[in-house]
């Protein structure tokens, strides 16, 4: 089983009550499922956005030079 630790975290009210729709709408087993599940995608889509940000530079300077 992989290593977990617990992180506490403050939410609003508003948040937790849609994670509990969510929870009993059957999307997640849980809560601590659906956290992991947002914080997994954040991070994919985070990296994402640094590659685009990293060929459009690439690209930038393919066809304009270093000091464009």
């Amino acid at each position: 089983m992989a290593h977990t630790e617990t992180i506490p975290a403050k939410l609003t009210y508003k948040l937790v009550e849609e994670m509990d729709g969510l929870v009993k709408e059957g999307w997640y087993a849980n809560r601590s499922e659906l956290v992991r599940d947002a914080i997994r995608e954040l991070i994919r889509k985070l990296k994402l956005q640094r590659l685009e940000a990293a060929i459009k530079e690439d690209i930038q300077w393919g066809l304009y030079g270093k000091d464009q």
